[in-house]
């Protein structure tokens, strides 16, 4: 309270929090962090949704086990091809691209270890076809066909099968391409799909069946950098191109 001169009491003092003025309610509120957030989020987070879903839908072991054994029954080479890809879908492998020394022919890259390119090499050779040695042969004879982007005056058979580039050149030359198509039923197993990425690269995958009640969709076996994997993703990326090889005769 205050004291008037007169030292009586003549007025009263407020004692307690200070009058607040009334806040203007802000019209953009919260929610408007809330939609950037998710919004950035989303795209942020786009990358990661060909996993997510690979790994919601998930595949077992023993639904490739069956499918092997179907597989590999087949006389279709692009079946035992699928086959050859499943079972290497079980194998622990580390993406790594580095260049390695490796022999010539039949030469391979620690097995632990890879890329890509690598799961198609290590496919192929499972049914006695080295890509290592045939990609090699045709860059010795027509090196400048092939794509001229690492600096290199000659051909290495330390990597030149082991990039995407290449192993899409030589299918264009020596096996049968395909239009692409965002039909499934147009991709039979063991057929080889090239995917162009959002950071300008290739990718590399080799078609098979899906497991168990899906095994009439088109899923694909490859290494994206997580090891190999058997996913449904084939309509996640760009397909830039679709080949068969060897080329069926008469197709």
């Amino acid at each position: 309270m205050s004291r008037s001169r007169s030292g009586f009491y003549s007025t009263i003092e407020y004692i307690g929090p200070r009058p607040q003025k009334p806040k203007r309610q802000n019209f953009f509120g919260g929610w408007v962090i809330v939609a950037i957030a998710v919004g950035m989020g989303f795209w942020f987070g786009r990358p990661l949704i060909p996993f997510l879903k690979a790994a919601q839908v998930g595949a077992s072991t023993e639904q490739a086990t069956i499918l092997i054994s179907s597989l590999e029954q087949s006389k279709d080479f692009g079946s035992k091809l699928a086959a050859a890809a499943l079972f290497h879908s079980s194998d622990p492998v580390t993406y790594d691209p580095s260049y390695y020394k490796i022999a010539y022919p039949n030469g391979d890259v620690p097995a632990t270890k890879g890329v890509a390119a690598d799961v198609i090499i290590r496919c192929y050779r499972k049914l006695g076809i080295d890509l290592q040695a045939e990609v090699h042969e045709d860059m010795a004879e027509h090196f400048r066909l092939y794509p001229q982007l690492w600096g290199a005056s000659a051909p290495d058979t330390n990597i030149d099968h082991r990039r995407v580039a290449n192993l899409q050149r030589f299918f264009e030359r020596k096996g049968q391409s395909i239009t692409p198509s965002r039909n499934g039923m147009e991709y039979r197993p063991g057929d080889i799909v090239v995917w162009s990425l959002a950071n300008a690269e290739k990718h590399i995958g080799i078609i098979v069946p899906g497991p168990g009640d899906r095994a009439s969709e088109a899923w694909v076996v490859d290494n994206m950098g997580a090891g190999v994997k058997w996913e449904n993703v084939l309509f996640d990326y760009n397909i830039e191109r679709h080949f068969r090889y060897p080329a069926e005769s008469g197709e």
